[in-house]
């Protein structure tokens, strides 16, 4: 596994009922897991799978959270983690610490270690980098979607997270800084493969990530169940927890 790969992207929502009720009612399928160690952290999640990516949404519970402070700074837009899976995080959090990154969280839990980099050295987002013991396939062991999530729901109609954006006023320069943080090459068009998933960075006013693309067998439906639920719809996406939805055919 050398290439790190792009597995889970978290988002923050005020509050957790509202997203989980209309991302569920889009894709029509449950949520897999929540993860009850966030409690520690003065969260709560929930998460949804797709394929063999997933979608985490948290929402702080308490006053005073990492969470609740990038709500406050962003004002409730751009995604809040883009996490990778990898053979060895502790060596990628050396590596990072040698280009001025330095770690600010440190996950172990059972046969799981998760390590989160300073989010305002990232840039745009915070990279979590994590190993679950047995977890090189795809379809193996991965800790933070549950035991069983290979069982889990799948959206139906089948769609897939295909990619990640990422806005900055300089696109070239943050795609330069996370190709490598990540140890990926970046295209001259400043995308990048993580894994099965691309990167993209693009022109835009701050710094954040600001889309998630899906591919799906049936967009047109997608983006129908996206408008009963109240949702802002328009040019083949929507609005959730602070980030656009962009719809594929695919």
């Amino acid at each position: 596994m050398a290439t790190p790969r792009l597995r889970q992207v978290c988002l923050v929502a005020p509050a957790l009922a509202a997203p989980e009720r209309a991302l569920a009612a889009v894709l029509g399928a449950a949520s897999c897991h929540r993860d009850p160690h966030l409690a520690r952290y003065g969260l709560e999640n929930v998460i949804f799978r797709l394929g063999d990516r997933f979608i985490e949404i948290v929402a702080p519970i308490e006053d005073g959270t990492a969470a609740g402070r990038f709500l406050e700074r962003s004002g409730g837009r751009g995604g809040y983690m883009a996490i990778f899976d990898c053979e060895d995080p502790e060596r990628r959090a050396r590596d990072a610490e040698a280009l001025g990154v330095p770690v600010v969280n440190r996950m172990r839990v059972d046969a799981y270690l998760g390590v989160q980099l300073h989010p305002k050295a990232c840039r745009a987002a915070m990279i979590e980098f994590n190993r679950t013991e047995g977890g090189a396939a795809l379809d193996g062991p991965y800790w933070p979607a549950g035991p069983d999530w290979q069982a889990a729901p799948q959206a139906e109609p089948p769609c897939r997270l295909d990619a990640v954006v990422l806005d900055s006023p300089t696109p070239g320069d943050l795609a330069a800084h996370w190709g490598s943080l990540l140890g990926i090459t970046v295209a001259d068009d400043h995308r990048a493969d993580a894994g099965g998933v691309a990167l993209r960075f693009q022109p835009g006013r701050k710094e954040c990530l600001s889309a998630l693309s899906l591919r799906s067998a049936d967009p047109d439906l997608l983006l129908a169940r996206a408008g009963a639920e109240g949702l802002a719809v328009d040019r083949g996406g929507f609005e959730l927890a602070g980030v656009r939805w962009q719809l594929e055919q695919g």
